[in-house]
């Protein structure tokens, strides 16, 4: 077990190239100056590598400990999901004035139609407070001249997998409102060459908010489902500071929601 794991590290080792380096500089003087360029470029290069490896582990753990568990699906769901940016650590994890549209990665995009924007978005590490999520998202609006401002989330092939007409999908948010606001979302599915697109305003109840959608009145061909996301669309943002800091989709069948 122990030489596995050995190999398995060292597949990903950066050990080597710092020790060679390290035992070239334990007598810098005698280093020519080419070598010190290069040792230089390298030890940047190895930075950045230790950066992203960071990242991408911080993440993994993350995205581990924060899988919904039985108490936080809804009843009778077959399926459940905390949205990416609650649950995988956003790199970077704050963006100033953002043009329309910016990529947060990990299927997620945001959105707006102004031309003057001052505004930041961020992603802050959540400690047990209201919810298991491991983030929650701060979104601050100052000046700001659109109508909206809204957060794209592709579904995963699991939300897909099976879904027909007798299922009923839901969106439910945990947030805090400087002020009133609205805020919508909207369901799209993309099967065959059309794009079925149902909208609901959430109910909001103590921190709590939710929109559901009934496929039952939807035109979707059930055998042709090829991709679906949700907009989470915020009208009139402009002065107000909107925490949220969960989002949790889910769907079940229609007569169990």
């Amino acid at each position: 077990m122990g030489n596995d794991r050995s190999r398995f590290l060292g597949l990903f080792s950066l050990a080597n190239p710092l020790k060679r380096i390290e035992r070239a500089l334990r007598a810098p003087h005698i280093v020519p100056l080419r070598d010190l360029l290069s040792f230089h470029q390298s030890l940047r290069h190895l930075r950045g590598d230790v950066d992203r490896l960071t990242a991408l582990t911080s993440s993994e753990m993350v995205a581990r400990l924060s899988v919904l568990d039985h108490k936080e699906q809804p009843d009778q769901c077959d399926w459940a999901e905390r949205a990416a940016p609650w649950r995988l650590r956003l790199a970077p994890q704050a963006y100033l004035d953002f043009a329309s549209p910016l990529s947060l990665g990990t299927g997620v995009s945001m959105f707006h139609d102004a031309n003057n924007a001052d505004l930041c978005l961020r992603q802050t590490r959540r400690h047990g407070h209201k919810t298991d999520a491991a983030y929650g998202l701060v979104l601050e609006v100052y000046r700001f001249d659109g109508s909206f401002i809204s957060m794209v989330q592709d579904l995963s092939w699991d939300a897909l997998h099976g879904l027909s007409l007798g299922h009923c999908f839901r969106v439910q948010l945990t947030l805090d409102r400087e002020r009133p606001i609205e805020i919508y979302a909207r369901l799209n599915i993309q099967h065959g060459p059309n794009h079925e697109k149902l909208v609901r305003q959430f109910a909001f109840d103590k921190g709590q908010a939710i929109a559901e959608f009934d496929l039952a009145y939807s035109k979707i061909n059930e055998k042709r489902i090829e991709k679906a996301w949700v907009d989470l669309i915020l009208e009139g943002p402009e002065m107000n500071r909107i925490a949220i800091w969960d989002m949790v989709m889910s769907r079940a069948p229609r007569a169990d929601f």
